[in-house]
């Protein structure tokens, strides 16, 4: 089996797992985990519920090789975020002021997030 083929057969194998709802969404505040950003809070600007991924704002910087065209008329290398795996990062609690685990309560008919060591609002 070819390069082609292993990535359709990995990108099947990834649409038969049925996903629910990310603990983690856009504009959360998150802390990563594990990897060389250790440590650093950022915002999440993206969230790839397919590929079990997010982009931190600030975290795991990557150089893309621009080619020359209208819209960059420059090219070059271009500096951004790149993916990082849903979990090595953790919602960011305020009241700890660090990263922790979150569980879902039901109160008044809607699910919130709270942190498990505090028992505080999370995200």
């Amino acid at each position: 089996m070819g390069a082609r083929g292993f990535k359709k057969l990995k990108a099947l194998r990834r649409a038969e797992c049925k996903h629910t709802t990310p603990v983690i969404r856009k504009d959360d505040k998150v802390q990563v985990m594990a990897g060389d950003d250790k440590g650093k809070i950022g915002r999440v600007l993206r969230v790839l519920v397919s590929r079990e991924r997010v982009v931190v704002e600030g975290a795991n910087m990557i150089f893309r090789h621009m080619k020359r065209s209208q819209q960059n008329p420059q090219g070059g290398r271009v500096e951004r975020e790149g993916t990082l795996h849903v979990s090595n990062v953790l919602l960011f609690c305020e009241k700890c002021n660090k990263g922790g685990r979150v569980r879902m309560e039901i109160a008044d008919g809607k699910k919130t997030r709270v942190c498990v060591k505090c028992g505080s609002k999370a995200g």
